[in-house]
């Protein structure tokens, strides 16, 4: 039996893992920007025309424009990611145009990455690095350096879906009382009002989508309202935060430290959060290990096999009603 020839035409806009690319080759024909940088909007626009199906990340504005540039032949757009924020999903639905997301698979590594931002805070572990390649003279002292143990501090959890779970769990693991809001109630143990949670908890994490509702959620007002002593982490979206807002509660220490792992112009960072070193500032590597990009890649490559060959089923599309 012959193997099936590639002949749907698919844009992939950025290189992907090798396992992933040799995956799409099998099948699609592919027009592909095999580069790490992000794919130039006019050349986004110009070789999306006529294609099957796109694979995109979230640097890739999918709005209106790219879809009248695909034309009637796309059907499905997959992303990687698990937020599509970056994406018109009701113009999409009402095109008849699918779209995939990247669920469950980068849970367990975007919770660790919140803890990891958490303990290198509290422990000062990104400032005390710092200190010694600058060549700070330093020694062992009873009071160098002194940082704050997790164990009974109270781990505040913005978002209560998958990775916020992780994230709680693995926060009591390491000795933490967890409280927690989402945008619906669960009726679990633990569940707080969005006020409660910000006013009481030591460290305040967020792990909620980025919508019209959640944008700049952290504002000047509730910086404010969290304890002086308290620290915000932040791995979901940037601009779920007002940077100018958190920039001028670290300097004036309304809070104890931010952690960072996104940002609201990313890759631009604000030169006022570079300046704090009560903060800890990662270049977005929530999911960043190689077994979770590819897996997120495979269940790119398995709803668009799903939708434009019909094999295997696609149990990661974003479901929105269409107008």
């Amino acid at each position: 039996m012959n193997e099936p020839t590639a002949t749907l035409p698919l844009l992939v806009t950025r290189r992907f893992a090798p396992a992933v690319r040799a995956r799409l080759d099998e099948r699609f024909a592919l027009t592909m920007h095999d580069d790490e940088a992000v794919m130039d909007r006019d050349a986004l626009l110009r070789t999306v025309a006529g294609v099957s199906g796109a694979m995109v990340t979230p640097n890739d504005r999918i709005d209106s424009e790219f879809f009248d540039a695909a034309g009637p032949t796309l059907r499905i757009v997959a992303t990687l990611s698990v937020g599509v924020d970056h994406i018109d999903c009701d113009e999409a639905a009402r095109r008849g145009i699918v779209i995939a997301h990247t669920p469950d698979v980068l849970t367990r590594t975007t919770a660790e990455m919140a803890i990891a931002i958490m303990l290198s805070l509290v422990r000062r572990v990104t400032e005390g690095d710092r200190l010694i390649r600058e060549g700070t003279p330093w020694e062992l002292s009873p009071n160098f350096m002194l940082g704050t143990s997790l164990e009974g501090l109270q781990f505040g959890c913005v978002g209560f879906g998958r990775i916020g779970r992780e994230a709680s769990r693995l926060a009591t693991a390491l000795g933490m009382r967890v409280v927690h809001c989402s945008r619906r109630a669960t009726g679990e143990a633990g569940e707080r009002s969005f006020d409660e949670v910000i006013s009481t908890s030591d460290v305040v994490s967020l792990h909620c989508p980025l919508t019209p509702e959640t944008h700049h959620l952290i504002n000047a007002p509730v910086l404010r309202a969290m304890k002086s002593s308290s620290v915000l982490i932040n791995t979901c979206r940037g601009k779920v935060v007002d940077e100018g807002a958190l920039v001028d509660a670290l300097r004036r220490g309304v809070i104890g430290g931010a952690g960072l792992d996104v940002f609201e112009d990313e890759p631009a960072v604000d030169p006022g959060l570079i300046a704090c070193e009560n903060a800890v500032l990662v270049p977005h590597l929530g999911s960043a290990t190689h077994r979770t990009r590819e897996a997120m890649g495979m269940r790119c490559v398995d709803a668009l096999m799903a939708v434009l060959y019909n094999e295997g089923t696609a149990t990661n599309i974003i479901t929105v009603a269409s107008a």
